[in-house]
Formats: C-alpha cells, sequence, structure tokens
C-alpha cells in the first residue's frame, strides 16, 4: 500500500466593491438601484415628447417663447424676488414687463 498523495486546496476569493463594475459577470445577477421604469419610451424620447406637450400647452395658453439673458446678480434677485411674491420667475418677469409697458404708455399720452 502506498501513502496517500498530500493534498493541497487553495480556495480564492475575489474581491468585489459595490462601485466596481470593470468586471460586469460579477454584477449581472444584482439587482442596481435607479430610476423606476414608468414609462415604456427610452428617456431622451420621453424627454422629446415632455417638450412637445409643453409646447403645446403654452401654445394653448397663447404664450410664446422670449429668451432672456442675464447677468447672475440680476437672476438671483428676480429669484428672490419672485419667492417673496410666492410666483414664478417666468411670472414676475410678465408683471414686470407688463408695468414697464403701462408706465411708458401713460407717459406717451401726456
Amino acid at each position: 500500500m502506498h501513502a496517500p498523495e498530500p493534498c493541497l486546496a487553495v480556495v480564492l476569493y475575489m474581491a468585489k466593491h459595490h462601485s466596481d463594475r470593470t468586471t460586469l459577470d460579477l454584477f449581472a445577477d444584482e439587482k442596481r438601484p435607479g430610476r423606476p421604469k414608468t414609462n415604456p419610451h427610452p428617456r431622451d424620447l420621453q424627454l422629446k415628447i415632455n417638450k412637445r406637450n409643453q409646447l403645446k400647452r403654452d401654445k394653448d395658453k397663447g404664450l410664446h417663447r422670449v429668451e432672456l439673458k442675464l447677468d447672475a446678480e440680476s437672476l438671483d434677485d428676480l429669484n428672490q424676488l419672485a419667492d417673496a411674491r410666492g410666483i414664478s420667475r417666468s411670472e414676475l418677469i410678465q408683471e414686470l414687463v407688463r408695468e414697464y409697458v403701462s408706465t411708458q404708455r401713460s407717459s406717451q399720452l401726456k
């Protein structure tokens, strides 16, 4: 009878960190948190649809798009004033424009 051969078992464990996504097969079965899928369309298509709907709502309300560029200080002032009045910045700008136009019209009539 001969002596049993020595057996050496080596078990290797690979360290995996939750933020390491380079080895995808390690994470194939892992559920990752993310935005819930509540819409059948991809995100870029959802954005296009939402923008189209917003433009349609604005058009139905008789609103027209105007682009305005302001320095940071003026923008902060507008935001603070709108918050103090409890209205949106857009509504505040509309009010200010109406007041200015009204004042200009009345001064021209004099």
